[in-house]
């Protein structure tokens, strides 16, 4: 048998900054044997801190000033973990996240950026916008432009707090948006008015002279209110909460409608208690390696970092700066070689977006104000963008030679029980979940007699008297990299067959395929996998009482699962009758996303709308269906919305009517259908077609092909008495299910061949 590399190191890293950006890309086109790349960020699209102002002034939309961590993940092999880090663990090496089991590291690296101090000012943290996290920027700044054009005639007060570069950039590209928008209103200009408040006495500190004097003179031209040398000591909200007022220092008091935060940056507070050794404001100190000072396996770049030999502002040409020689030090660090130092340049060009297409670009003593260098700058970020949407192709990645610091891979991997993943691995990852999550409570836990506590070879479980017992499977390779989160997934997939029946799980067998790995990071794949069991198990009172693991090429799980139901409430598909409504309680789409998602062309975004939708389960739908006196219920799953449907007409002997005009679509789906790109199920899964009655005219409509996506923990279809439809629906909704929707009616049987006719479209 082939040997393939296992996994012996693990390099996590933290932050999906402009430095992590580009040793990603950089990843992405080398081989690293034996490595395992993980990025643990809580945001999908990362800002591009060079064009973020235009994009708030409306020059560039939203993918063009975002970086998206998913394809470039994707194309750097490298595990996406869409958490926050809290802390850090350095003796146990590893990073304490919000959502997700602790995170074990070989080499850490921290790229998280920084935010606006706001803490040491009362009421700055509770009624301004601050510039970070940027998401939220945006949000609140979209509230704003809806609100000018749904009441265009009412006056608008803006503060802006901070007049650095960040803020003087942020302040230009609000008024140019406004500008703009009023403009395409027809009404005044003269109805925004815009106040910046900053403690020093000249604004963009940090640049030379001529630049500072020219801004504020475009300040004044432009009729914003500057108030120099005013330090703002509290924010305080308006009587009827619909106005803040700023206080200034020296008394003066400036009441806004809305007020941006944008002043010097703030390390994040997790950064106090991690054991890193930490400047005076609590930046990571780094030395010129960009180790940290105090940790020699841990990095850090970007805003979150301060190099001890070199001290620089805060600012993204100096992340960006960074990215190649991390790269190069996290690779040479594998390798067991000397790391290299890197020195940064103290002078820089720099290019402040001032509105209406014009730019100021200085460098040293040296100012220019163009069109021209606006179109430079242009040029300079689309150029920086492409980097991460334009990949090679590398099916072939140069390889790189990495210390010998493992064991040996072996010349073969058995198969037989020879794959099992060894006892103690799987013992400690057990005693993790054990002793870190509480224990699966419900009502089936005195029906486990031995469970997998028990040293025993099988499971033994009681069924109660009057109750039946049910039993499913399901198996299927990991569509995700992140253990954790594809765990739940699976267990929800794996259930639906028991609540589609009107079934209550009572517990589950586990059967787990782990990457080849060492006998360490094979024990943190199943911790994490297991923690993602327990969740989603423990939600659904059913206990895990025993599995089986073997090694392989990549992660894969499943579960038998069984169940206990009245047999008098049993759910069958061939229960439908006539008149009954028709329910789907989850948007389609999972199939083509996915798809899209292993050829590097689904939007980060977009996954993470399908994990969400995957990640709800459809226990409560279940039960709202029971409630409602539902004849028939099904899970929609690997044969898509036709195939599961067709099973429940042909059972009940019936046909349907579908109406389609409000099928729910996950986001991005129609998108990548666009593009071409199916499921390799899809040409099966189509061959359904053949059952509706009137095909032909709806064959050529962008959404066809969703009636055959194969989904993964899809939602359930019910047929549901007419009379009952309307307060189920509202149920469904308030139950968290906002995208459930009629789709239909059972009518009587006319051709058996042909069951299914789409009414509406």
């Amino acid at each position: 048998m082939q040997a393939t590399q296992p996994i012996t190191t693990d390099v996590v890293l933290v932050g999906g900054g402009h430095t992590h950006a580009i040793v990603l890309r950089k990843l992405g086109m080398v081989a690293l044997p034996g490595v395992r790349l993980t990025l643990i960020t809580n945001l999908a699209d990362t800002p591009y801190s060079g064009m973020l102002p235009c994009h708030i002034a409306g020059v560039y939309g939203f993918d063009e000033s975002h970086i998206d961590l998913r394809p470039l993940t994707r194309f750097a092999r490298c595990r996406l973990f869409m958490d926050r880090a809290i802390g850090l663990d350095l003796e146990k090496q590893q990073v304490i996240c919000a959502n997700h089991p602790p995170v074990r590291y070989d080499v850490l690296s921290l790229d998280t950026g920084s935010t606006p101090g706001t803490v040491a000012v009362p009421g700055a943290a509770e009624y301004t916008i601050p510039a970070k996290p940027v998401p939220e920027l945006l949000r609140q700044w979209d509230q704003i432009l809806a609100a000018v054009r749904q009441a265009p005639d009412q006056p608008l007060t803006l503060g802006v707090v901070g007049a650095g570069v960040g803020g003087v950039e942020l302040t230009l590209n609000l008024q140019e948006r406004l500008r703009n928008l009023l403009t395409e209103l027809g009404r005044s200009l003269d109805q925004v008015t815009i106040h910046v408040f900053h403690r020093g006495d000249t604004i963009a500190t940090g640049r030379n002279g001529l630049t500072r004097r020219r801004l504020q003179q475009i300040f004044r031209e432009r009729g914003i209110q500057l108030h120099l040398s005013e330090t703002v000591v509290a924010v305080e909200p308006s009587a009827d909460g619909s106005t803040q007022q700023v206080i200034c220092e020296s008394g003066r008091r400036v009441k806004c409608d809305r007020i941006f935060w944008v002043t010097s940056a703030a390390a994040p507070a997790w950064l106090q208690d991690s054991g890193l050794s930490l400047d005076d404001e609590g930046f990571v100190e780094v030395r010129d390696t960009l180790q940290s000072c105090s940790h020699g396996n841990v990095f850090a770049a970007g805003d979150v970092a301060t190099m001890v030999n070199h001290p620089r502002p805060k600012a993204g040409v100096f992340a960006v700066r960074q990215g190649p020689p991390l790269f190069k030090n996290l690779v040479r660090y594998l390798q067991g070689q000397p790391l290299q130092p890197f020195r940064p340049q103290r002078r820089f060009l720099n290019i402040i977006d001032i509105g209406g297409g014009s730019a100021i670009a200085s460098r040293g003593p040296f100012t220019v104000e163009s069109p021209l260098a606006r179109q430079w700058k242009d040029r300079i970020d689309r150029k920086f963008m492409r980097l991460f949407t334009d990949f090679p192709d590398m099916a072939n990645p140069r390889e790189l030679s990495l210390a010998e610091s493992a064991p040996p891979t072996p010349a073969m991997f058995c198969a037989g029980c020879g794959s099992k993943v060894g006892s103690g691995a799987l013992r400690r990852a057990l005693r993790r979940v054990t002793a870190e999550l509480p224990p699966v409570a419900g009502t089936s836990m005195g029906e486990i007699l031995l469970g997998l506590e028990a040293p025993d070879d099988a499971a033994v479980v009681t069924v109660p008297t009057g109750k039946v017992m049910l039993h499913t499977v399901d198996y299927f390779r990991a569509m995700l990299d992140d253990p954790f989160v594809f765990a739940q997934i699976c267990v929800n997939h794996c259930l639906s067959d028991l609540y589609a029946m009107g079934a209550e799980p009572q517990s589950a067998l586990a059967l787990a395929v782990v990457p080849y790995a060492s006998e360490a990071l094979q024990e943190e794949t199943l911790y994490q996998l297991l923690a993602g069991v327990q969740k989603a198990l423990g939600a659904a009172a059913a206990p895990l009482v025993g599995g089986h693991t073997t090694e392989g090429a990549e992660l894969a799980l499943g579960f038998a699962c069984n169940g206990l139901a009245d047999p008098a409430q049993l759910l069958r598909k061939g229960g439908m009758q006539l008149g009954d409504h028709l329910i789907l309680t989850k948007p389609l789409g999972t199939g083509t996303l996915f798809a899209a998602d292993m050829r590097q062309q689904a939007k980060g975004r977009w996954i993470e709308g399908a994990v969400a939708q995957m990640l709800h389960s459809n226990r409560e739908a279940a039960y709202c269906f029971q409630a409602h006196g539902a004849t028939a219920c099904t899970d929609v799953t690997g044969f898509g919305l036709l195939g599961h449907l067709l099973e429940m007409v042909q059972a009940a002997q019936v046909s349907v009517e579908l109406d389609l005009s409000q099928l729910p679509v996950l986001a991005g789906a129609r998108e990548t259908l666009a593009l071409g790109i199916v499921s390799s199920l899809q040409t099966q899964n189509e061959a359904a077609a053949i059952a509706i009655d009137n095909r032909e005219p709806f064959t050529s409509r962008p959404d066809y092909p969703l009636l055959f996506d194969p989904q993964t923990a899809g939602g359930l279809i019910a047929s549901v008495p007419a009379d009952q439809a309307a307060a189920c629906l509202e149920a469904l909704q308030i139950k968290g299910y906002r995208e459930s929707t009629v789709i239909g009616e059972v009518i009587p049987l006319k051709n058996s061949a042909q069951p299914i006719k789409i009414s509406k479209w």
